[in-house]
């Protein structure tokens, strides 16, 4: 009899550790299937929220199948005890796994309210920006000028959440007084800035940062990124260029900047540049003579005056040979990467062509029939 009842009770047992292991491995293959999610979220993770709290919300916004199976895995891998607060993009079909990741790795929000100092060649403004979820784009909430003295209540309301993004885009053209302006003026950051930054120095790019976030550590971030854009271009350049130095590179980059907003036109433009220095001639570039007139401060507004072009300035690349003393703006790293790997072209002249973009010629001759024809399209524009 007892033989026969731990017969039974061994059978039992071997069925039931077999159930468990069925269920553990279907529990562990819901784990990391696809979710229920038919588009992406954006969930909210309050500071000391707790995993209960967490997996309620995410039970409530369909994105888990099984709130218990969400807890008892994250307590399984030990990340129970790991959320990080801020605003997460959740994307379609997440898995519990997925979801796990996203809300334990811990850095900056992926989605929310995002606060972005925006810094171009003629203005710089804030704007304050929504991610939309199921587009995975930015809405404005607001647009101020970089001026304002008194915020609205709502952009201080957004602002002071603590799962709001700063973020500094910075244009690539832009000089460093501009930026220095900009991030003397920005609300959101602290510290003094000692001398306006030498120009050409600081990196176009996009520069995530919290708030009350040090200017001078920053500045220091932008000059290097741009000194190992300039380093590692450099090292790659190709042979036979008239440039001596990386500083001489990064001077032609922001000329090159300046002639064009044409990505496909930068090692166009720059073996122009290449060819005049090489024959020699005169750069014989506006954007240089603006500079001598503004040091980058101010937007000229108007066209320059004959007095100008003939002035003997260290800028007036009509008057001078060779390059300017100093880069002009803050070149971007595709102008950079296009003065020290031009096209190769025997092109001298260009001129506008009435569409964004320019027209190239070999010879003098060729660039006046260019330069008549661009008069032609201005006097139609006008009219």
């Amino acid at each position: 009899m007892w033989k026969h009842f731990a017969a039974n009770a061994l059978t039992l047992l071997i069925v039931g550790l077999i159930v468990l292991a069925g269920l553990a491995a279907m529990a562990q293959r819901s784990f990391v299937a696809e979710g229920p999610l038919e588009q992406a979220i954006c969930l909210r993770i309050d500071r000391g929220a707790n995993l209960r709290a967490v997996t309620r919300s995410l039970e409530e916004q369909g994105a888990v199948s099984s709130g218990m199976l969400f807890r008892v895995g994250a307590q399984y891998d030990g990340r129970d005890s790991q959320l990080r607060f801020g605003s997460y993009l959740l994307p379609a079909e997440a898995s519990m796994t997925q979801i796990l990741d996203i809300i334990t790795q811990g850095g900056a929000s992926t989605c929310g309210t995002e606060v972005l100092l925006r810094v171009g060649v003629t203005r710089a403004e804030y704007l304050v920006r929504e991610l939309d979820p199921a587009t995975n784009r930015f809405s404005e909430v607001l647009e101020l000028p970089l001026e304002t003295e008194e915020f609205p209540e709502e952009y201080q309301a957004l602002s002071v959440l603590p799962d709001t993004r700063f973020r500094i885009a910075i244009a690539e053209g832009a000089t460093s007084w501009q930026v220095m302006n900009a991030l003397e003026n920005a609300e959101f950051l602290s510290g003094e800035i000692a001398e306006i930054p030498a120009e050409g120095t600081l990196s176009p790019d996009s520069y995530e940062v919290r708030r009350g976030a040090d200017r001078e550590e920053l500045i220091g971030d932008m000059q290097a990124r741009q000194l190992a854009i300039l380093t590692s271009a450099w090292e790659t350049r190709a042979e036979d260029l008239p440039l001596a130095t990386p500083e001489e590179a990064l001077i032609l980059a922001s000329i090159v900047e300046k002639e064009t907003g044409v990505a496909e036109e930068r090692r166009l433009v720059a073996s122009v540049f290449i060819n005049r220095l090489n024959t020699p001639m005169r750069l014989q570039t506006d954007p240089t003579v603006i500079y001598g007139i503004t040091r980058g401060r101010t937007v000229l507004g108007r066209g320059l005056r004959r007095s100008e072009l003939n002035a003997e300035t260290p800028y007036n690349t009509y008057r001078i040979d060779g390059l300017p003393p100093t880069p002009i703006a803050n070149p971007g790293r595709a102008s950079i990467e296009a003065v020290l790997n031009p096209e190769e072209s025997d092109y001298l002249f260009f001129v506008a062509d009435g569409t964004g973009g320019h027209a190239f010629a070999e010879t003098l001759a060729e660039h006046n029939a260019n330069v008549a024809l661009w008069r032609r399209i201005e006097a139609e524009r006008n009219q």
